[in-house]
């Protein structure tokens, strides 16, 4: 059975048992602070769980892509070394919300599995959780148990401990026991030799977990305690690969049809054969795994970058780049040669692969060529460790800043150092490793407690549309702690008017204030499974009375001003340069506004005059806020509104229309184009590959932009001496400078001639060489003139010079080709070592090599140690 076919009639199962099929969800998550992608099936579903927002449908089902890379759900290190673990997955589920339980989820997994797919009863094995006698002291599961009696013999039903077999989605949160099935696919003389049972959860590689029925019956509080869910929920997640093992009778996922295309083209082209050497196959399958994960990433808008989410897709990329270095001998860009074959593979199941093919291809081109300079420039770093060492064992501080500072992989530098004779400190390494992770760990570690409810509400309602005021009660709070903002409280009302952070949008602040006057201000507001938080410092005193909430109005208008100015930049965009613009993310402040959008050249001056007038026409036009909330998605698709890729859409959405410009969008905007005064662009550069960037200003910062361009102008001229005409009068400068450096140049060149023939007179003979180390007035391009000319008279010369240019110390080192390799010398290495006299370094070809240092005080001791070298 094809994947495609498997895929297919796992969700046609579901929905005739009536479930709704949904799409997979974006697996970058934007608006949840608890994690940086989706990592299982049930992440998109949380805000179900926890019951802050009710599904159309009690029971849906799908095809969820997870990634697995960072945080407790962290598979990226075993990509590749064996054959079942991957960074990018499917995740197969169907989910129940307050409807069926145990006995319905039960018995659909064992028909879908023996009767649909017709996987052997008998190479089947299941788990039911045995219990804990920890603090929890929870019960075996015998309601699990005796329903499985009922499709499996009894020996082939296992008890399983709380690490396999209780499932929590985090600290805290729905969790409950889970039965996992296990299929043995070991041929029929493994099976006689061992029982398969004895294998089960045993990281056997053709033993394992297929499916995973979690029931979800438990509420873990803040204090580790556990309370009864009000509704029980079933939470199911097969894998998609590991089920396609099974049924296309293969021993691994990487031989399904899933990878077996992505292997096929990475064999063509780097012209290594999978399944013949072991380092060769563990390349194979990191690289084909990584391009999946980099792909889907940067089609779900996560670019790679050096922070966050961003950062985990450049190391998944970076990755799978050096194992091509290093295993593959690729020492060019060739990953993103394996697009084409994922999008023509994948695209009809994920039709976003196909959306974004080209900047795909272009992002991981752009990456991989950046790394591999990076590898470049990595190799001379080691080669100067080496050269300097005093022994064989290099200091896991130096391997470590490699890593840390170049981005140089340690088990890179490992191999490189055991071909060259040399090891490093493997334990001093892995020691400044974990004092890193510890600061990162510290820094970004979030102590929450338990909510404390004050009332039962159901529903919070967003009144922030039509109101900057209103009257409050709060509904529940929790005190936060982290390092970096210390102790916080946060709060949810019964209806707010404080607009949470999301779509790109700033979170509303503003203030509480109760019946006797008393304050607390709101300092940020943040939307947390789908109920907005507001963030406070301290709690009112009078918790439980009526407050009047009331956001910044000023800081509201201005970030309004800046949304509505990013709709109409998309929509000018589009016009000016054309419709293959899209968004692909944004950072709407009060201050300021950040677009980027897909365009393959930096944009002319008159593209961007073009860009603002467009935008600042329709704001002189006074266009309307023209809005429709809770339609249809379809109906707002139909009438023209822009879905924006990377989005997670519900069945319902806001569209927002200022004259032809209408988008999705859940975002606070002014009333009409008229309130944004004006728009003015203030820079334009690259993101990515294909991927460019506007920044922007609107409002009361274009006023104070256009007040410090007036101030600095009326400087600019008075320094001009009020020339009318200050633009010419700055070019004549200009000129005048050219010409004077033009000729400062000259009279240096002919000083370098002229001190030639004194220079010559000055070299003595020490051991057979010609030597001369000497501090000359003049600059490096010089200073390398001299010792040029001089060297092309000689086949002995060894010159060591020294300036002072700046402020700044500059060391020159000139040795004859012929030295370099009678008397083995360098000079990179002279120079290099010599530069610690002028707190410096430096570097360059074994026969002249420049230093630079910031004292220039040392230049003396310099010269006088380069004759040692001679001795």
């Amino acid at each position: 059975m094809k994947s495609q076919d498997i895929r297919h009639t796992f969700l046609n199962f579901f929905e005739e048992k009536k479930h709704s099929i949904v799409p997979s969800a974006p697996m970058v998550l934007k608006d949840d602070p608890t994690l940086m992608f989706v990592n299982s099936g049930m992440a998109p579903f949380k805000e179900f769980f926890l019951g802050n927002a009710q599904p159309k449908n009690n029971r849906l089902t799908d095809s969820q892509k997870c990634l697995r890379v960072s945080g407790k759900h962290n598979d990226l290190e075993e990509v590749g070394y064996d054959t079942y673990h991957h960074t990018l997955f499917e995740m197969l589920g169907n989910w129940s919300f307050g409807d069926y339980f145990k006995k319905e989820a039960i018995a659909w997994a064992w028909e879908l599995l023996t009767e649909k797919y017709g996987i052997d009863k008998d190479i089947l094995y299941v788990t039911v959780f045995e219990g804990s006698n920890d603090e929890d002291k929870l019960p075996m599961d015998q309601e699990a148990y005796d329903i499985w009696k009922e499709f499996i013999p009894e020996d082939r039903i296992l008890m399983g401990n709380k690490k396999d077999n209780f499932w929590e989605m985090g600290e805290q949160g729905p969790c409950g026991p889970c039965s996992e099935i296990h299929v043995d696919i070991r041929s029929e003389d493994d099976k006689a030799k061992v029982d398969g049972k004895s294998l089960v959860n045993m990281d056997h590689p053709q033993v394992v977990e297929i499916w995973n029925l979690v029931f979800m019956q438990y509420n873990r509080k803040a204090n580790k305690s556990l309370e009864n869910l009000p509704e029980k929920h079933i939470d199911t997640g097969m894998g998609f690969e590991r089920l396609c093992m099974v049924l296309q009778g293969v021993q691994s996922n990487y031989d399904t049809d899933v990878f077996t295309p992505i292997i096929r083209e990475i064999e063509t082209i780097t012209d290594k054969d999978y399944g013949e050497n072991d380092k060769v196959d563990v390349a194979i399958r990191v690289i084909s795994d990584h391009v999946r994960a980099v792909a889907f990433s940067i089609a779900d808008g996560q670019l790679p970058s050096n922070t966050g989410a961003g950062y985990v897709i450049r190391r998944i990329l970076r990755r799978a780049v050096r194992y091509g270095f290093t295993f593959l001998d690729k020492k060019e860009p060739f990953i993103y040669r394996l697009v084409d074959v994922l999008v023509k593979k994948m695209s009809k199941a994920f039709p976003e692969l196909k959306e974004q093919r080209q900047l795909i291809e272009n992002v991981i081109k752009e990456e991989e060529t950046s790394f591999l300079r990076t590898l470049e420039q990595g190799l001379i770093l080691l080669d100067r460790i080496v050269e300097n060492a005093k022994t064989k064992e290099i200091s896991g501080a130096k391997v470590f800043e490699l890593k840390d500072t170049y981005g140089f992989p340690e088990d890179l530098t490992d191999l490189i150092l055991r071909e060259k004779g040399f090891t490093y400190n493997a334990e001093d390494f892995e020691k400044k490793l974990k004092e890193q992770q510890e600061r990162g760990k510290q820094a970004s570690e979030l102590k929450s407690d338990d909510w404390t409810v004050l009332i039962e509400d159901e529903e919070q309602e967003f009144i922030g549309y039509d109101a900057l005021e209103a009257k409050v009660k709060i509904t529940k709070y929790r005190k936060v702690t982290s390092k970096k903002d210390g102790e916080l409280y946060q709060l949810v009302f019964n209806m707010t008017p404080f607009y949470a952070e999301g779509g790109g949008q700033v979170g509303d602040k503003g203030y509480l204030e109760d019946a006797h006057g008393d304050v607390v201000y709101i300092i940020d507001t943040k939307r947390e499974n789908n109920v907005a938080i507001h963030f406070a410092k301290s709690l009112p005193k009078h918790i439980n009375e009526t407050f009047k909430a009331s956001v910044d109005a000023k800081q509201r208008y201005r970030t309004e001003c800046n949304h509505t100015a990013t709709h109409l930049l998309h929509q000018a965009l589009r016009e000016v340069l054309g419709t293959h613009v899209e968004q692909k993310g944004s950072a709407v402040h009060s201050k300021y506004l950040r677009f980027d959008f897909s365009h393959f050249s930096k944009l002319t001056v008159e593209e961007l005059r073009d860009v603002e007038n467009f935008v600042n026409r329709r704001i002189e036009g006074k266009l309307p806020l023209q809005e429709q909330r809770n339609i249809p998605m379809q109906q707002a698709i139909d009438d023209g509104a822009m879905a924006l890729f990377g989005e997670k859409y519900g069945d319902t959405v806001r569209a927002v229309r200022f004259g032809q410009s209408i988008e999705l969008c859940g975002g606070t905007h002014v009333k009409n184009t008229g309130d944004i005064w004006h728009f003015k662009i203030v820079s334009e550069g690259a993101v990515a590959a294909g991927i460019r960037r506007i920044e922007a200003i609107t409002s009361d910062a274009v006023k104070d932009f256009y007040h410090e361009n007036n101030r600095a102008y009326f400087e600019m001229r008075d320094m001009l001496n009020n020339a009318k005409e200050p633009v010419k009068a700055l070019q004549s400068l200009q000129d005048e400078n050219a010409s004077l450096k033009k000729q400062i140049d000259t009279l240096l060149k002919e000083k370098a001639k002229s001190i030639k023939g004194d220079l010559k007179s000055e070299l003595t003979e020490v051991n057979g060489v010609q030597f001369l180390a000497k501090k000359l007035d003049l600059d490096a391009a010089g200073i390398k003139d001299v010792c040029f000319e001089l060297g092309s008279q000689f086949n002995d010369l060894f010159l060591l010079f020294g300036a002072e240019h700046n402020g700044k110390a500059i060391l020159s080192c000139y040795i004859s080709k012929e030295l370099v390799a009678s008397k083995d010398l360098n000079a990179g290495t002279i120079v290099r070592e010599l530069g610690k006299h002028i707190q410096g370094g430096g570097g360059g070809q074994p026969f002249f090599a420049t230093a630079g240092g910031k004292n220039p005080q040392g230049i003396d001791e310099a010269l006088k140690a380069a004759k040692d070298y001679l001795n």
